[in-house]
Order: C-alpha cells, then sequence, then structure tokens
C-alpha cells in the first residue's frame, strides 16, 4: 500500500516507508499506544510464564479475556505453531494469568468472570509471508495477523489482515495435533452463523438490512463476531446485535446522556445488565425505523 502526502489540491507525494530496524520499536510504539490501537487494557510487558516470555499480556474488558501480542520480523516463524503454543500455555496456567492481572494492576479479578473461550494470540510484524497469512486463514482460528508500517513524517499504518470469505474452519485439522485439539475443544471464534443458525428466513433477512445498512455509514467498519452478540466496530465497538426469534436487539455504543435520540426509542440499560455494549438498546421486528436507526447508530461513529 503507498502512502501519498497531498503538496496541494493537485499534487500528491509519495512518503517513503522508514523500516522498523528492531522488534522492540514495535512493541513500545504498540504498548504506549495499546488502548487506542486495540481498545485493550494493558497488562504486563515481558510477562514470564514456564521458561516462555509474552511480549504483552492485554485484557479485553468486552470479552472478559486475555489476550497474547507478540511482535515478529523474521518471516520464517510459524505463527500457527507459536499461537497455539501460547494458547495452550495460558489454558494450563489459568491461575497465573489472573494473579498477573491482579497485582500487576492492583485489582480483584476473578477467575470465574473470565471467558477463557475468548482468548486470543495477536501478532504484529511489519509483514507476513503468502505462507503465514493462508496458515491463518480459517475462520474459526484464534490467531489474528497485524501488520504495521511506519512512513516519513512520523505516520504510522496499522491494518488486521482480514480472513478470506471462504475461510474453512480449522477442526478437519485438529486430529493431527494434540496441542491444537486441545486448544480448540476450549476457545471458540464465532461467526455470523453460529449467532444466525435456527434463526428464520426472516430474522435472517431482517438481520441482513441492518448490518448492509450499519456498513454504509461509514468505510472500513469491521464485523466482530462475539459469543453474546455480533459487534460492529470501526477502531472501537460502535453498536452491537443480538439475534432473537422473533427479531433483533440492537445496542449502541454510547454512555447515558451521550445519545441524542429525540423519537425516544432506544431504551436506556445504564442501570441494568446486558450483553452488549454501551447504555441503549432496542428491539426491532421489521425495517420501519431503519433510517433513524442509523442516524443514532452513526452518532457512535463520530
Amino acid at each position: 500500500m503507498n502512502i501519498y502526502q497531498a503538496k496541494n489540491t493537485t499534487t500528491l507525494s509519495l512518503l517513503n516507508e522508514k523500516p522498523f530496524h528492531l522488534e522492540r520499536e514495535i512493541q513500545t510504539l504498540f504498548e504506549q499506544n495499546l488502548f487506542q490501537i486495540t481498545g485493550l487494557e494493558m497488562v504486563k510487558s515481558e510477562f514470564s510464564i514456564k521458561g516462555k516470555r509474552i511480549d504483552t499480556l492485554a485484557y479485553d474488558s468486552q470479552s472478559n479475556a486475555f489476550i497474547i501480542i507478540e511482535y515478529k520480523r523474521d518471516k520464517n516463524v510459524s505463527v500457527v505453531d507459536q499461537g497455539f503454543t501460547y494458547l495452550s500455555l495460558l489454558l494450563e496456567n489459568k491461575a497465573d494469568f489472573v494473579l498477573c492481572y491482579n497485582e500487576t494492576l492492583n485489582k480483584s479479578l476473578h477467575s470465574n468472570t473470565i471467558d477463557w473461550s475468548q482468548t486470543r494470540v495477536v501478532f504484529v510484524s511489519p509483514s507476513f509471508t503468502e505462507n503465514q497469512r493462508l496458515a491463518t486463514n480459517f475462520k474459526d482460528i484464534a490467531i489474528e495477523l497485524w501488520e504495521i508500517k511506519r512512513y516519513e513524517n512520523d505516520l504510522i499504518s496499522i491494518n488486521p489482515i482480514k480472513k478470506t470469505k471462504s475461510a474453512e474452519s480449522i477442526k478437519p485439522l485438529t486430529q493431527k495435533n494434540s496441542v491444537i485439539q486441545s486448544v480448540t475443544d476450549e476457545i471458540k471464534v464465532y461467526t455470523e452463523e453460529d449467532h444466525l443458525n435456527g434463526s428464520s428466513e426472516e430474522i435472517i433477512a431482517l438481520y441482513e438490512n441492518f448490518k448492509n445498512a450499519i456498513l454504509i455509514l461509514a468505510d472500513d467498519i469491521e464485523i466482530v463476531p462475539k459469543k453474546l452478540y455480533i459487534a460492529f466496530k470501526k477502531n472501537k465497538n460502535i453498536a452491537d446485535i443480538v439475534i432473537l426469534k422473533k427479531g433483533i436487539k440492537i445496542f449502541i455504543n454510547l454512555k447515558k446522556r451521550q445519545l441524542d435520540d429525540p423519537k425516544g426509542i432506544m431504551k436506556d440499560v445504564s442501570e441494568t445488565g446486558h450483553w452488549g455494549n454501551g447504555d441503549y438498546e432496542t428491539i426491532v421486528n421489521n425495517t420501519m425505523n431503519i433510517e433513524y436507526i442509523m442516524s443514532l447508530v452513526k452518532q457512535a461513529i463520530m
């Protein structure tokens, strides 16, 4: 991807890439800006356990899960083997990770509140080989690849590598590797299909209408299925959808009193337990108010 700087209204200047010379440069940049880049909570840098060293240990408060981040400049490493090694390490030593979180952040996180099935490993690198991309192109693999590049004028680009729409399941391959099988038995990567299984054609069509309406609100909105809902993200969660038997529930990720809703169709759930993010929800069973609801969702993008 080429990055240009606009010199004026008609002239573009190509910015040269300034490669990272050390993995530590990438790690420092990520750790010092972790929440802004990923929305994750920083737990510990260089966390050592059982003879292994984790570059960055983070926590996802939306999924209630630990996230392991590794930084790579070596293109020959097998990200799948290393990723599953770290996932297995975490699942076999859960108490150590909880202890690290509590001691480092001076908090009281309880193991029974953590959703271990949502654990992930993220590899960050200036580039990945075709083999690395293909090896992680499974719709249900708990390994993510993020590409980071640095350019002149202190510009940084960070792009998660998305799975292809035709990505298959990794489960048929797990029988050949006991470590991978033990991890995939406990860790679950959810898909839209998981949420829509068993739904009527009407509900699926209703979801597709609202999904497509959200996706055209802005460029690069990402669909991220979670355990209890389907998240729509642009740098951060903007909306979540829960599939119901007779409709869909839509959450808007804004705090109480931040939403301008003159029609009052969104319910304030700031004082009640709920699955999605944000303090506003509504249940719909038709597309009658879709344009108005999109005007509300768009407020979470601003």
